[in-house]
């Protein structure tokens, strides 16, 4: 149990968790390159003891391993998971008491503690330019807080226990933003900031906010928990932490004792900058919008303070290993939430919130001799509307029948679903509606559609294992690569606008229905390169439902609608790149070159690549 960063790292380090890099290190795209290079060989955490331009060290890479992360928690984790067990299942206590006195014990911890000023972290009070300025991608805005835990009170109930904890962007320079005096706060839908906001906003008052940066690990990860309703993200990290969160008020503004860094300041109603360009975890830029504007009141850092950062692209990253986290501690969370529900993955290789695979139960009509979708059309409904989940373009969903499934195992799940799903009967769309803030496939920001793939019963094809023939020698379309069992990629002309693509699709659906049909191959996917496609499940999974706008790039073979529902006989998803889809994540070559002095024989980090 560690009271700060600090003892963190010099547990790693002991246990050879930890690199220092003592050479000096421009933030400016170097550290995040470093960085990227290290998460990607399973790396160790890395703290840069000489950020150009700073006086403070940073760290990264800290949660990069699964095997890192639980190491970091290995004092509190079952506590941990066995309180949150409760929350999602009271009657555990009532069925074996005795059994819960050491999570009694565990609780009292979880409750914050209100200290006296005075603090560590107010120890010098600095400005937004002493602090490592790391920009991780070339075309980013400026440079931002990765990691932050952005606190916000709820302006009708003020307190701690009516808080917000939450991980969403700081922007520090660049764009419109006064240097020392504003910063960028970005925040998707389905937030609780936004809650908070929106009461300020109706009460004509600024929203006082405070950045937290570093501290125990365990107040990182609370600030990206999505916790049982009623469980506050700072009794979390209390509770994770096996110490109770300490803090104080200084001006109004609630300060954590044990951070790093403090930033606070306040959003003033309707006043937005524009923020970004940012690097972002679907793996293309999330470009410039308005966002609230932060008016800096003042900036705090402890003693030798450690600003801990990440770096946000394509999956997997360091991020992966907070939903790992996330999973294994929230457990059954979802199933108590959700009746019916067995599993709800989202595909991290997909970007996480675009692609949803689903299990569900099938109870409805069991004494029908025809299996088909029944009970989870109405938790396909339950989960698309939930939390987060609502984010979703793209749901596949079915229930076990006979043999066990998993959904982790995708592309055995994606071949269960190919193989039963009826075409005409079994796909579900809900247009103009709302998706992830950060995808620009849709139709506008937070705007889009949805699409539900519900299959159930017994198997109804074989799929292809090689292209079928009819996907040879198309006009205009060529390099048909399979990429799994039933799905085969297809290279297209460049896209222009969809009222051409429109015409120039439907003669691509006549063309393969005149060929005599694809029974064994469901789904067929349009793409710019099928070679990269095919190369492998990540890149399908990531460029198929990352490019794709459901009400708009699924065409069908055969398609018709009867009484509004929409049917074909083999499903072509147009993954191309569009005009409007924000470009990917690309490294500079320059600083690709530059770093590889840290990996050559005999460096620091040459046993790393």
């Amino acid at each position: 149990m560690y009271s700060n960063m600090e003892e963190c790292l010099l547990d790693l380090e002991k246990n050879g968790h930890l690199v220092r890099i003592k050479e000096e290190v421009d933030p400016y795209l170097e550290m995040a390159a470093i960085h990227l290079k290290v998460y990607e060989t399973n790396g160790p955490a890395l703290l840069f003891e000489n950020v150009k331009g700073s006086k403070f060290r940073a760290v990264s890479n800290l949660f990069g391993t699964m095997e890192r992360s639980k190491f970091i928690f290995r004092q509190t984790w079952q506590a941990a998971e066995n309180i949150i067990a409760l929350r999602n299942d009271p009657m555990k206590a009532l069925r074996s008491p005795l059994k819960q006195v050491g999570n009694g014990m565990a609780a009292l911890k979880a409750l914050p503690a209100k200290k006296s000023t005075g603090l560590p972290v107010t120890a010098q009070e600095i400005k937004i330019t002493d602090l490592p300025l790391i920009q991780s991608w070339p075309m980013d805005g400026g440079a931002f807080v990765t990691l932050p835990q952005v606190y916000s009170e709820d302006p009708e109930k003020p307190g701690i226990m009516n808080s917000n904890l939450g991980m969403y962007r700081i922007q520090l320079t660049g764009n419109e933003y006064e240097m020392n005096k504003e910063v960028g706060l970005h925040y998707q839908i389905h937030r609780g900031i936004g809650v908070h906001q929106e009461k300020a906003n109706r009460m004509g008052v600024p929203l006082k906010v405070s950045c937290f940066i570093g501290g125990p690990p365990a107040h990182t990860l609370s600030a990206v928990m999505p916790l049982p309703e009623g469980m506050s993200e700072l009794t979390f990290a209390g509770l994770l932490g096996g110490r109770r969160f300490q803090h104080s008020y200084i001006d109004g503004y609630c300060i954590s004792n044990d951070a790093d860094f403090v930033i606070t300041g306040e959003i003033h109603p309707g006043e937005t900058k524009p923020e970004g360009p940012f690097g972002d975890h679907l793996g293309y830029y999330s470009l410039i919008h308005p966002f609230p504007v932060m008016k800096v009141h003042k900036v705090y850092a402890k003693p030798n303070a450690i600003w801990p950062f990440t770096v946000v692209g394509r999956p997997p990253q360091e991020d992966t290993s907070f939903g790992a986290l996330i999973h294994e501690l929230t457990g059954d969370a979802v199933r108590q939430e959700i009746p019916g529900v067995k599993e709800v993955h989202a595909v991290d290789a997909a970007g996480v919130h675009p692609l949803l695979f689903a299990i569900g139960s099938e109870r409805y009509t069991p004494y029908q001799p025809v299996k088909q979708p029944t009970e989870i059309l109405t938790i396909a409904n339950r989960i698309l509307g939930t939390g987060q989940l609502s984010l979703a373009k793209f749901l596949f969903i079915t229930a076990e029948d006979q043999q066990p499934i998993t959904t982790h195992d995708e592309e055995a799940f994606l071949r269960y679903i190919l193989e039963r799903i009826d075409l005409r009967r079994d796909i579900h769309f809900y247009t103009n509606t709302t998706i992830d803030t950060l995808d620009y496939s849709g139709t506008g920001l937070n705007s889009g559609s949805k699409v539900v793939f519900a299959a159930y019963g017994d198997k109804k094809r074989e799929l292809c294992t090689e292209v079928p023939e009819a996907l040879k020698e198309i006009r205009s379309y060529g390099n048909a690569r399979l990429v799994m069992p039933g799905v085969v990629a297809l290279q297209a002309p460049s896209f222009t606008d969809y009222k051409v693509e429109q015409q120039e699709l439907q003669q691509l659906c006549d063309a393969l229905r005149e060929k005599g049909g694809l029974a064994d191959c469901p789904m067929i996917i349009l793409c710019d390169d099928s070679t990269f496609m095919s190369a492998n499940l990540k890149n399908f999974l990531w460029a198929t439902f990352t490019r794709s706008n459901p009400s708009h790039d699924i065409y069908g073979v055969n398609s018709y609608y009867e009484f509004k529902h929409w049917a074909c006989d083999t499903v072509i998803i147009d993954a191309r790149i569009k005009p409007h889809h924000a470009p990917p994540l690309i490294p500079d070559p320059t600083v690709e070159k530059n770093i590889e002095r840290f990996f050559v024989k005999g460096a620091v980090l040459g046993g790393w690549m």
